[in-house]
């Protein structure tokens, strides 16, 4: 039996090693194959074929299917997080488009997808919730904000646009997403109101703790000294010294 050895070569007739484009479209559709040519990477860099490759992008379309499709749609206003995710995704992929980043655009959606998966999945957990224990409070959960699937799918069209402009009809909308405007993001919901910042005893990474971006070196210190990974270094030692600087550490000295 011979030994087959693959190696990188250009596309030609020559080596029976071209890929008819036909064939992609029939096996994994027309966007998965328009996806895959983006996402391979920067346009000017030389890249090698790989059908793993259109399996992977095609299976995020359907996630991003299932995302739209599956999950209840609420008429609700879009939480911190959720709100956060958004606005990360669009400033991300217009800003890509722009410099056509195609590659790194993409990447931003499936992380947008990973997150909005978990958003989804905390809010069927909170209505079971709120079932079990006959509360109706009409709150913030019961499926993700249409807002939000709304401005994923815009993002999306240019990328796969027969199945955003499928997504775009299943949300409500009789006409054509191509005339739609791009999706705005409000800029001060990536502003950070709270760092994770490493918390040291003898110089040692001993925990992690999130704090307000204004926190005090007191309430840095505070915060620290609550951390349970933090505490049993210290318990029973006499803290000589505590170095906290702001937004970066927090150091305990002890003996």
């Amino acid at each position: 039996m011979e030994e087959l050895t693959e190696f990188p070569a250009k596309m030609s007739k020559s080596l029976k090693n071209v890929v008819n484009p036909d064939d992609v479209i029939r096996d994994y559709g027309a966007d998965s194959l328009r996806l895959y040519e983006m996402f391979m990477g920067p346009l000017q860099a030389v890249k090698p074929w790989s059908t793993k490759g259109v399996e992977g992008v095609h299976r995020f379309l359907k996630r991003a299917n299932r995302l739209v499709t599956e999950t209840p749609v609420a008429d609700r206003e879009m939480t911190k997080a959720e709100a956060k995710s958004v606005a990360a995704m669009v400033k991300k992929v217009g800003d890509d488009l722009e410099a056509m980043a195609f590659n790194t655009a993409i990447s931003a959606m499936m992380v947008f997808v990973n997150e909005a998966e978990d958003y989804a999945k905390q809010s069927s957990q909170m209505d079971y919730a709120r079932q079990s224990s006959q509360i109706r409070t009409g709150a913030a959960g019961e499926g993700l904000p249409r807002e939000m699937l709304e401005k994923f799918v815009l993002c999306l069209a240019p990328f796969a646009p027969h199945l955003g402009e499928e997504l775009w009809q299943f949300l409500g909308h009789d006409k054509t997403l191509a005339y739609e405007p791009w999706p705005a993001y409000d800029p001060a919901a990536l502003v950070e109101d709270e760092i994770e910042i490493p918390v040291q005893v003898l110089g040692k990474l001993r925990g992690r703790i999130r704090v307000p971006v204004a926190a005090t070196p007191a309430d840095m210190e505070a915060a620290a000294r609550a951390n349970a990974d933090v505490a049993k270094f210290i318990e029973g030692k006499t803290v000589v010294k505590v170095i906290a600087v702001p937004k970066r550490m927090v150091n305990f000295v002890v003996r």
